[in-house]
């Protein structure tokens, strides 16, 4: 009788941990995955710091298991850690909504997927507790930077009280300084208004208008001044100048421009062409023109400033200057993250006119 050899028993294969992990359906914590990558804490944390005093390979591995196991950073455990938040605050004090979402778009462009995130913070400049009510936001949040929007970004008792909290911040403005005070010197990142209204100027004046209107922001705001005085400078090159009695302050809204637009449409002498500050402002312009019966670009050539989405989606398409919103937003939040913040950084974008269709040359006649 022959006796079979005897067979060994087949040892069954190692469960994955990462499986048995997700079997028990747990939230991941960071000691979950210096455990399952078999790796100190400390290391996960350098990792997710992006320090780069980690191996490439152990790198690799760490973030292969946050990825499988869903690992999140808890922000405010992050921010005991290294004794401050992982947060940007956004404040401003700005009735351009398209403005503000463009701006808020191109900063997350940046601190997306870097653990950071964006708060945003509206407030009212005219307030009595103005500076106050920041101060309470920036310590509270524990922010690590801070990006200014105009026209706060000038105000020089904010950027005071940001120096006393000692937090990083970034002005977004249309120019380095005012005409009667020294430049603020910090990091900024500044967009040549001038330059496009020059060229906003020079594009009417080409097509044979004279006699053009002027939507101004308010006069409490750099940006606006800056336009005005670009649109005064590129006029003066061809020998023309601001007309007063076309000439209407708007609020940088769709509201103010419709009404500044009946003002300056409604004089016995009216333009063939206005140029507004902004995109919102030129937009209110249309629909006056539309009520009184004026065509565009047929009776009256309108143009715009900042090129917002509905710039191109209106009809007729409005001619437009182009300024960077996103990209400048995105600037800024590079500068606060990647960036020494000892060092005061100037980040400078052009301005630039796209014509489309709100534009034609001035009509020979026409009704005033």
């Amino acid at each position: 009788m022959t006796v079979p050899p005897q067979t060994q028993p087949v040892k069954p294969s190692a469960a994955d941990p990462v499986e048995e992990f997700l079997k028990r359906r747990k939230k991941a914590t960071i000691n979950d995955v210096a455990a399952l990558a078999r790796v100190s804490k400390k290391t996960v944390s350098r990792i997710i710091n992006n320090s780069p005093s980690v191996r490439e390979e152990t790198r690799e591995a760490v973030n292969a298991i946050i990825a499988r196991i869903g690992f999140r950073p808890d922000p405010q455990a992050r921010g005991l850690a290294f004794r401050r938040s992982f947060l940007l605050g956004l404040i401003y004090d700005n009735p351009n909504a398209q403005y503000i979402v463009n701006m808020q778009m191109g900063i997350l462009d940046k601190v997306r997927g870097s653990g950071i995130e964006l708060v945003v913070h509206p407030c009212d400049k005219t307030s009595d507790s103005f500076l106050e009510e920041i101060r309470d936001f920036v310590e509270l949040q524990r922010l690590s930077g801070v990006i200014l929007l105009p026209p706060i970004a000038e105000n020089r008792q904010l950027i005071q009280v940001l120096e006393e909290l000692a937090v990083p911040f970034v002005r977004i403005t249309a120019r380095h300084g005012d005409d009667n005070s020294p430049p603020i010197k910090t990091s900024q990142v500044v967009s040549r208004d001038r330059m496009g209204c020059q060229q906003a100027a020079d594009h009417l004046v080409e097509l044979g208008h004279r006699r053009i209107g002027f939507i101004e922001g308010p006069h409490t705001y750099a940006s606006a001044k800056e336009r005005r005085q670009g649109f005064a400078e590129g006029l003066k090159a061809h020998g023309l100048d601001i007309d007063p009695a076309v000439t209407a302050e708007g609020a940088y809204s769709f509201e103010s421009g419709f009404e500044a637009g009946q003002k300056i449409l409604s004089q016995p002498d009216r333009p063939t062409a206005i140029f507004a500050s902004n995109d919102e402002m030129a937009i209110g312009a249309y629909k006056a023109a539309l009520q009184m019966g004026l065509s565009v670009p047929g009776d009256l050539s309108i143009i715009g400033f900042d090129d917002s989405p509905l710039a191109s989606r209106i009809y007729p398409a409005l001619t437009t200057v182009r300024l960077p919103i996103r990209d400048m937003g995105r600037t800024a939040a590079e500068t606060l993250i990647d960036q020494d913040n000892h060092r005061k950084h100037t980040m400078i974008f052009d301005a630039a006119l796209v014509v489309r269709d709100s534009t034609a040359p001035a009509p020979k006649t026409f009704k005033p």
